[in-house]
């Protein structure tokens, strides 16, 4: 794991080097609060595995990385404005420590910077990071879209659910490493495998969220647990539980949804009752798992150096069995 800490060394050095501290100062200070949070750098370190294990050159994944660190905090940023989610890693959100205002135009300018430091390599790679990068943009945006259109949609299913975390969530991890696979220069069918791993790990890792929200410790998830049942949002483990729930629990479920009058923590309380009676954190484990599995064989087909696979794959290992 040492190359690994090497290149969460570079991620964080790399943040630490820029100038986020700029006027107006109102614009700025929310961007310099979120970038040094510091956060796991989960999507830069793949973007900098993925060159590594094709054997790239590592500074032409450097800027790239870094751009997709910041649209990632940039996605942050607005998404808890949309959520009204009051903390983030433990902190203040901006829209809340700030106001909304702020938080809108400081995620804007920090889209346009991931921009600009997504330009920052080889020329020759240009055009097709940037097609990367922006696909997967406008994608992120439509998971988001999809995510805040279920939450009026009483009827929606699994796959309906798959699909936003996919384009939500999943994009941006794939997109991570097939950008790094492009620094490196990787042949067409090896960059595909390395986007598929991605999607998939993605989706696995999306479900882990999923559960961790309920089920997850406060103090090392960094958020309160319960949000998204407070929020009334149809995860996967609502939505398999409205699948396997008899009547009465279907019925109880649906109220539990549909009343804001209910004072939160009891609508948490009843809520994950019938999640354990369903045993709704054994069902959604074994998709996991599923997904997980997936990912791992589109990396066993990748043609790298398969020394350098396995430290992906442990790498993936970490982040599958994560508990914050």
């Amino acid at each position: 794991m040492d190359r690994i800490a090497e290149f969460q060394n570079v991620i964080n050095k790399l943040v630490q080097e820029q100038n986020f501290k700029r006027s107006p100062e109102a614009l700025y200070a929310p961007i310099d609060y979120v970038m040094s949070q510091g956060g796991k750098r989960l999507r830069p370190m793949l973007t900098l595995l993925a060159c590594d294990i094709f054997g790239g050159n590592i500074q032409n994944a450097f800027y790239p990385a870094l751009a997709i660190e910041v649209f990632h905090n940039f996605t942050l940023v607005h998404d808890d404005i949309m959520d009204k989610a009051p903390m983030r890693r433990g902190l203040e959100t901006v829209y809340k420590k700030w106001n909304s205002d702020i938080a809108i135009l400081s995620g804007d300018t920090m889209f346009a910077m991931a921009y600009q430091f997504a330009v920052k390599t080889d020329p020759s790679l240009i055009p097709d990071i940037l097609d990367v990068f922006s696909k997967t943009a406008i994608e992120v945006c439509e998971g988001q879209q999809l995510d805040m259109d279920f939450e009026q949609l009483e009827t929606v299913t699994i796959e309906d659910y798959l699909q936003m975390i996919t384009l939500k969530t999943a994009v941006l991890l794939g997109a991570s490493l097939k950008i790094g696979a492009l620094t490196a220069y990787a042949d067409k069918k090896a960059v595909e495998e390395m986007y598929q791993f991605g999607i998939n790990l993605g989706i696995a890792f999306q479900l882990q969220d999923d559960l961790l929200d309920v089920y997850g410790q406060e103090e090392k998830f960094g958020k309160k647990t319960g949000g998204d049942i407070a929020a009334n949002k149809k995860t996967y483990l609502y939505l398999k539980a409205r699948q396997l729930a008899n009547e009465d629990q279907s019925t109880t479920l649906k109220e539990l949804y549909s009343n804001s009058a209910i004072d939160t923590e009891l609508k948490i309380k009843k809520v994950t009752e019938i999640f354990n009676e369903l045993n709704i954190k054994e069902e959604v484990s074994k998709v996991m798992s599923d997904y997980y599995k997936m990912s791992i064989s589109h990396l066993e087909q990748s043609s790298a150096d398969p020394a350098k696979l396995s430290l992906l794959k442990l790498f993936a290992d970490t982040l599958y069995n994560r508990n914050h």
